[in-house]
């Protein structure tokens, strides 16, 4: 193996943590030439996932070690969501997985077109976060004080943690931006009835004990969805958890008119919405 010296490689194996991957268009800014790119390659010290990315040698390529990209290095405002953020923080066994492992994303524009090209078991799928959220600060932490992308060294702000997403330590010990449960709940009632089943979603609201019913409150405000804020009410009076008492429901939105989400379900009166026949009453 041929060893390209310089410093723009010395560079190049600082900024890419092992794992890690960057596109030609974080190369071009950081002034890669195409020339200089195919040279790396050919002598071995960078490897091309799929046409257009490039990551070091070292380290297996994962999709959270992809997503951690796109949010440090390539600065995309992506976070993990939905589904995949609840079983991140351990509410995986209130959600059956059937099939290919889908990772949620969310954000105000789509992922670059490799990303759904990469050699991995997993396939992504991305949601508009702007259409579930009016006021949508997708974008913070990503970028913050906190982190150095280019030491790789930092941790969490306490106000990021706080808010309606959370950083956990992903591989490699980078940081994964994802959002808190509270969020992840309301992106998760958005998949009904479609992609999500009203049985999972219900037994994972009944584990739902220790929710903020602050941060409840300024999401419920903050949503779009008619749909999503009835459901999100019909399954916490189901459980009728501690922290439904705190939320008040006079500064939700709920719409007007019925909303059919099952076919041969049962209307609730209440929210106006079709449930299941055997999922209609309140436990």
């Amino acid at each position: 193996m041929t060893e390209p010296s310089g410093r723009n490689l010395n560079v190049l194996e600082h900024a890419l943590a092992e794992g890690l991957l960057v596109d030609a268009e974080w190369m071009t800014k950081h002034r890669y030439s195409t020339g200089l790119r195919s040279q790396y390659v050919s002598a071995g010290w960078l490897v091309q996932p799929t046409r257009g990315t490039f990551k070091r040698p070292l380290g297996t390529l994962t999709w959270q070690k992809s997503v951690i990209s796109l949010q440090t290095l390539l600065e995309r405002p992506l976070i993990v969501g939905g589904r995949t953020a609840l079983k991140l923080q351990g509410f995986s066994h209130y959600l059956r997985v059937e099939g290919p492992t889908v990772v949620y994303l969310y954000g105000p524009d789509a992922p670059p077109g490799w990303l759904s090209k990469l050699p991995l078991k997993e396939r992504f799928t991305f949601r508009k976060s702007t259409t579930l959220f009016k006021a949508d600060p997708v974008t913070k932490g990503l970028k913050n004080d906190a982190w150095n992308v280019q030491n790789n060294t930092g941790a969490a702000a306490d106000e990021f943690q706080a808010g309606p997403f959370k950083q956990i330590w992903g591989e490699s010990e980078w940081p994964l931006t994802i959002s808190s449960p509270e969020r992840a709940l309301l992106e998760l009632l958005d998949e009904l009835p479609h992609s999500e089943s009203f049985h999972q979603v219900d037994m994972l609201v009944e584990g739902l004990r220790n929710l903020s019913p602050r941060k409840l409150q300024k999401l419920l405000d903050d949503c779009r969805s008619v749909k999503v804020k009835r459901l999100f009410f019909w399954f916490a009076d189901r459980h009728n958890h501690s922290w439904l008492k705190q939320i008040n429901r006079d500064k939700v939105d709920l719409g007007k008119g019925k909303r059919m989400l099952v076919k041969a379900g049962r209307l609730d009166p209440k929210y106006l919405i079709t449930v299941p026949e055997d999922l209609s009453a309140p436990i």
